[in-house]
């Protein structure tokens, strides 16, 4: 049995703020157009309402290490994928734009990715799974409090599942360890050897 080692060592520097008031589309994409100016800083908007995040470099590693190993899972079970990343996602119709932190096509690319994953180091909102609706986004993977909370969208409805639906072999206990490991190394490592035993069987 491996011996999975945790980082407890978390330094949050990732902020968060809505801004007052109601904002129309136009002048959503004029602020847009200045804070794309400044790095690290990501822009959201839902229904009049804009949130501004700072990228702080913990959002960054886990949300980094989550896509190697996704990636490395893929590639192990030969599914095919496109990587789209952050992409921005808008519709002025729809009233929403936003920037997932990592987002896949799974087999073929279409009207819009069928994976997109969220990291909230200080804080997050279920709420936020609307902007994902709107795009019938199939399945979004919330990263909070050090593990994973994964939505279908069923009915038009976001309902939460256990298991990923899209990815239905995935160990997601391992997975989060592996995010959380001290060494990346060590975490690629360990994650890829269960899924090879795995393949075996």
């Amino acid at each position: 049995m491996n011996t999975v080692t945790i980082n407890k060592t978390i330094t949050v520097k990732e902020q968060k703020l809505t801004l007052p008031g109601w904002y129309n589309w136009q002048q959503f994409k004029a602020i847009k157009t200045l804070i794309e100016k400044q790095p690290g800083v990501k822009i959201s908007y839902l229904d009049g309402v804009i949130e501004l995040m700072t990228l702080g470099e913990e959002h960054e590693t886990i949300k980094s290490i989550i896509a190697i190993l996704l990636g490395i899972y893929f590639w192990q079970k030969e599914i095919e994928f496109i990587p789209v990343g952050s992409a921005t996602r808008e519709s002025e119709e729809k009233g929403v734009s936003f920037e997932p932190d990592e987002s896949y096509y799974i087999g073929e690319k279409k009207e819009h990715p069928d994976l997109a994953i969220e990291v909230n180091i200080t804080s997050g909102n279920i709420k936020k799974l609307e902007k994902y609706k709107r795009f019938r986004i199939q399945e979004v993977w919330l990263w909070q409090n050090n593990k994973f909370s994964l939505y279908t969208l069923q009915d038009n409805e976001d309902k939460q599942i256990f298991q990923s639906q899209l990815l239905p072999d995935l160990n997601f206990k391992l997975l989060e360890d592996c995010v959380l490991m001290c060494s990346q190394l060590e975490a690629i490592k360990i994650f890829t050897d269960s899924i090879q035993k795995n393949n075996k069987k």
